[in-house]
């Protein structure tokens, strides 16, 4: 475990320069909006979906690391547009993320807006800018990766993924919630982007159809207990250890999982989609990295 902490941190290290390459230099006219979208990215985080992008490519074979890294820096983009909307008054209303003001609570709730709209926009520049590159090169068959993986993480992305998720998790604050709506909630607003990252890894990797639907079914289980775990740590832990508002939740009479199937299925469910999930990984390859990272998501305190 001492050596998966330690390549945990130093890979955690490497994303974070690599995702800094993509982010805009604060000058200007436009100096405002791009501190307001660099203080986003750079609040913290564990860039937890482009470093399994990066261990999903590695598990699949691919042999250049170095073609992965405008679409690891896209999808963290992505998903840090998503978590500065999820935090504006209109939203979940909270101060702090990850330890730190959120961005409408530092810039402004406009620029907290804007901030997301230009991670949003960003995310595809950058994947168009290395689809457009590999065309110019006259590699044919990186433009079909690479705008496959771009593809992907759009569709995942919008309103038939993630933007579908959150817009049925708003729709329903103060209502009562069904099995089946909270099912598409939780497959859709957290599990989307992690069934891209596992998806978009394997594809620019070169892999072929069948594995990529095996990525996704991973994706699928770890981001549904992922959710789950968010649940169970937003009843269970403290603001200190979280970095966020704890009861959340129960603050914005949210139905969740706890409070609809109760604490013991919680616990149970997260531990059974754990197995299925790492039972699946293990039939396209092993990475006892990527299956440790898994593991630490799924039993996290945090």
């Amino acid at each position: 475990m001492n050596n998966f902490k330690e390549q945990l941190s130093k890979e955690t290290s490497c994303i974070d320069n690599i995702i800094e390459k993509y982010l805009p230099e604060a000058k200007g006219h436009a100096e405002y909006i791009k501190s307001a979208m660099d203080y986003s990215v750079e609040a913290g985080g564990k860039r937890i979906r482009p470093m399994i992008m990066l261990e999903t490519y590695k598990l699949c074979n691919g042999t250049n690391e170095e073609e992965l890294y405008p679409f690891m820096a896209a999808l963290e983009m992505i998903h840090t547009y998503s978590l500065v909307h999820d935090d504006l008054p209109a939203m979940d209303n909270d101060d702090y993320r990850r330890g730190k003001l959120t961005t409408h609570k530092k810039f402004g709730e406009d620029f907290g807006i804007l901030a997301g709209d230009g991670l949003l926009n960003l995310a595809y520049e950058t994947m168009l800018s290395a689809i457009h590159k590999a065309a110019k090169t006259g590699d044919a068959q990186a433009v079909l990766r690479y705008s496959a993986a771009a593809d992907v993480i759009a569709n995942k992305a919008g309103v038939d993924g993630m933007v579908g998720g959150q817009s049925l998790d708003v729709m329903l604050t103060d209502k009562p919630m069904n099995e089946e709506q909270l099912d598409y909630i939780f497959r859709l607003k957290t599990g989307a982007l992690i069934e891209a990252a596992f998806m978009a890894g394997g594809i620019i990797a070169g892999c072929d159809e069948n594995v990529t639907k095996l990525l996704e079914e991973t994706g699928y289980n770890i981001g549904f207990a992922f959710q789950i775990k968010d649940d169970i740590l937003d009843v269970t832990s403290t603001q200190e250890v979280l970095g966020k508002p704890v009861l959340s939740d129960e603050r914005n009479n949210k139905t969740t999982y706890v409070t609809l199937y109760g604490m013991e299925k919680a616990e149970k469910d997260t531990a059974d989609m754990s197995v299925k999930a790492l039972e699946t990984l293990k039939t396209i390859g092993h990475n006892e990295y990527l299956e440790d990272l898994i593991t630490m998501l799924i039993h996290r305190d945090r």
